[in-house]
């Protein structure tokens, strides 16, 4: 490369978005196939659904309202868990008693990020969600993670208990919607190249690696 400059990946995403986890995994493999390319990963947020309760809905509810049952969401997430295992992500969608408001969920995404630990609290939030069934809408669960992931979790737990970052969060999610974006994950690469859906890893790759081909010293 000519310039030392990273080549900047923004990545849209909502933690209750199954392919958004894949996505996540597709992406760690691309930059496996860049060894020599610098990258840095940051992440956004969306909301699948910001109608949701701030203390969530119970899940079999969610699924009859969204896929007309469970019969039917079953069907749908069988393809997921089908790429998931391609992941080598084990999805418990099983597991899952309610889908969570995901405001707070992101505010420690966004709070990660000053500390350069985003991608260890969006990998806790994920797993956590999809391979457990955790509650994200439970503050205690969310300190825990935080912690895990690296965070002052005295600190964090008295953020939560405050609306910091609430309005930029949510402003965060209508600018997505502004520049387009209507499904998650989307991948933006040095502000140029947009990847919508979890795109397989040489995908990924390649637009990164055109991304570097293309961009202007600075």
């Amino acid at each position: 490369m000519s310039t030392t400059a990273p080549i900047v990946i923004d990545v849209i995403s909502d933690v209750m978005c199954p392919w958004c986890f894949i996505g996540k995994r597709r992406l760690e493999k691309a930059l496996m196939l860049l060894p020599d390319s610098t990258v840095k990963v940051q992440w956004h947020p969306y909301q699948l659904d910001a109608t949701l309760p701030k203390e969530g809905k119970d899940r079999k509810k969610y699924l009859e309202d969204k896929f007309g049952g469970a019969e039917r969401a079953k069907e749908i997430y069988t393809q997921v868990s089908n790429a998931g295992a391609a992941e080598e992500i084990d999805f418990k969608f099983e597991a899952i008693t309610k889908s969570p408001n995901t405001i707070d969920s992101h505010r420690l995404i966004r709070w990660a990020r000053s500390e350069g630990m985003q991608d260890a609290m969006v990998e806790e939030l994920f797993k956590l969600y999809f391979t457990e069934g955790a509650d994200l809408t439970d503050k205690q669960v969310l300190i825990n993670a935080a912690e895990r992931a690296g965070l002052n979790s005295k600190l964090v737990s008295d953020l939560l208990n405050t609306d910091q970052d609430v309005k930029e969060v949510e402003a965060d999610v209508v600018r997505a919607h502004e520049i387009g974006v209507s499904g998650v994950p989307f991948f933006i690469i040095d502000g140029r190249f947009a990847v919508a859906g979890a795109e397989n890893p040489e995908t990924l790759a390649a637009a990164i690696r055109h991304a570097e081909e293309t961009k202007t010293g600075e």
